[in-house]
Parts: C-alpha cells; sequence; structure tokens
C-alpha cells in the first residue's frame, strides 16, 4: 500500500485511537510470524486499517493485551494477539512492499536496492499464501503494461490496483465477502491509485516517470492542472468516494465500527483535500508525510 489511509484524529474517540495502535502493532507481530522480522519495517497503516475492517466483517475480535515489544521495551503498551487474518495480511503487506520496490527498480529509484531485504520475507508469503502473492503479481503486471504503452486515461490507470484490492479482499474476507464489500475495497484501490499520483505529480515530472495525471492533461504545472481541470478531478474523486458509501451501506458488520467509518467517512476525504490544495489545504495547509 502506500500510507495514505488514516482517520481524522480530532474526531477519533479514544477507544478507536487505542484499537487502532493495538490493531497496528498486532498486525505487525503478525508480519514478524509469518514473514519474519526484517518485513516487519515495511507496515503501513493502510494494512492496519484494512485489519481492522476485515476483522469486524468476519466476526473474529482482537485479543488486545498489554506487553512490551522491541519498539517499546519500556512502557507496555496495548497490542493485538496475532491470529490468521494478521498472518494473512502481513503476507500481503510483504509481497505489496516487496513489488512496490520492483516497480521503484524499473523507474530506476535508488531506493529499490531494499528490495533484496524483503526478498526472504517474500519468499515466506508466497509460500503460505500463493494465491494472493499471485494476485498482487498479476495486478502489478498489469499496472506496469499500462505504464509502458502511457495510458492517459485516469479510470483505465487506477483500474488494476484497484482490482487488486477487491481481489485481495474477497481472500481475506472469505465467505463473508459481498457485492458490497467488492465495491468498497475496489474503490479504495482506486481512490490509493489516483491520490499517489497527485502527490507525486511534481517528483514524477521532473524524474521523466509515468505519471497518468500528467499524461491524461499534458501540464507540467501542477497548479496549472488544479485551475484548469481541477472540476474533473473533483468530480472523479466525489464518485469514488461515493462508492466507497454505497458499498459501506451495504456491509453488516458484527462489532462497533466507529473506527472504519472515521478513516472512510472522514479520513478518505480530508486526505484528499490536504493532497488536491497542497499548502492551501486544511490543518495549516500542511501534508502529512506519507509512510514509505
Amino acid at each position: 500500500m502506500f500510507g495514505y489511509i488514516s482517520p481524522d484524529t480530532p474526531y477519533l474517540f479514544k477507544k478507536d485511537e487505542t484499537l487502532y495502535k493495538a490493531t497496528y502493532c498486532g498486525l505487525c507481530k503478525g508480519i514478524g510470524k509469518g514473514c519474519g522480522q526484517c518485513a516487519r519495517t515495511a507496515l503501513t497503516y493502510d494494512m492496519a486499517f484494512v485489519s481492522a475492517l476485515v476483522h469486524n466483517i468476519r466476526g473474529e475480535d482482537l485479543i488486545i493485551q498489554k506487553k512490551r515489544c522491541v519498539a517499546h521495551l519500556i512502557r507496555p503498551r496495548p497490542i493485538a494477539s496475532p491470529d490468521g487474518i494478521t498472518v494473512m495480511l502481513g503476507c500481503a503487506n510483504t509481497a505489496l512492499a516487496y513489488y512496490k520496490l520492483c516497480d521503484d527498480k524499473r523507474d530506476g529509484e535508488k531506493r529499490a536496492v531494499l528490495r533484496h531485504f524483503y526478498k526472504r520475507g517474500f519468499k515466506r508469503a508466497k509460500k503460505l499464501y500463493p494465491e494472493i502473492v499471485n494476485i498482487i503479481k498479476q495486478q502489478t503486471d498489469r499496472q506496469a503494461e499500462a505504464e509502458e504503452r502511457n495510458c492517459a486515461v485516469i479510470d483505465e490507470a487506477a483500474e488494476p490496483t484497484a482490482e487488486m484490492m477487491k481481489e485481495l479482499s474477497r481472500i481475506a474476507l472469505g465467505g463473508s465477502a459481498c457485492p458490497a464489500t467488492d465495491e468498497l475495497f475496489y474503490a479504495i484501490g482506486k481512490w490509493v491509485y489516483i491520490i499517489d499520483a497527485l502527490d507525486d505529480f511534481e517528483k514524477d515530472v521532473k524524474k521523466g516517470r509515468y505519471n497518468v495525471i500528467f499524461n491524461a492533461y499534458g501540464q507540467t504545472d501542477r497548479n496549472k492542472v488544479i485551475e484548469e481541470h481541477g472540476e474533473e478531478l473533483k468530480f472523479i474523486l466525489d464518485n469514488i468516494f461515493a462508492d466507497m458509501r454505497e458499498g459501506l451501506c451495504g456491509i453488516k458488520f458484527n462489532f462497533n465500527h466507529d473506527l472504519t467509518d472515521n478513516i472512510i467517512l472522514r479520513g478518505i476525504p480530508l486526505k484528499s483535500r490536504q493532497i488536491f490544495y497542497g499548502k492551501r489545504g486544511e490543518n495549516g495547509g500542511q501534508n502529512e508525510q506519507k509512510e514509505s
């Protein structure tokens, strides 16, 4: 994932903040259990959100206990015990990180050398969940193909990431998957791809890398893109958000879902505005640093 999915913290209940952090720590331990210690460094809050969502929809409660870990040796903190879901999602997180670095290699990025750091964890993920790794590889290859032919259609370029999220959700949810979860995860995948393209626009243009927003509008100045095509981009993002809301309304939750509601209904729109408007956005106009 890309590190864009996060809550609107001022509107997050204390209990949900505790759950969110515990889920994140539990997923970190799940990655270590499934893919080894090195793979834990690739953890993102995106996948912690997915873990909270999947556990709730499947009706499998998280067991949270106060424990110490390598990052928090002195003071114990609430940590969700790793289970089958967190190990599965940890494997998906590791595979996503590995293939992202392989994509960086194609782009000539120096950080691509880090893929060797995750290679052992990737092999373990592939052994445990070959179907998950295969989905990620297929859709990553589709994404690379779209970039190689310089796709200039935003929806088309975002399709592989959207389809990947939908297919991964079906495996993670098992019998709890339904058309509403398909719609939600597909929309989340599409949003992540487009918001990442908008966030990286200036960097991609400067380095001569593929960026679907540049291809769609042929404009190298981000401010002019927003000025001349902002309404169209807003329309695209608004439609994606409407699909998220529709999917969310059709999902049966087994536990309290204040946390995931906050992230989907408040956090995602907030992040969209922050990246869309850059320094003119909310919360002082400063973009939050996305996770690597």
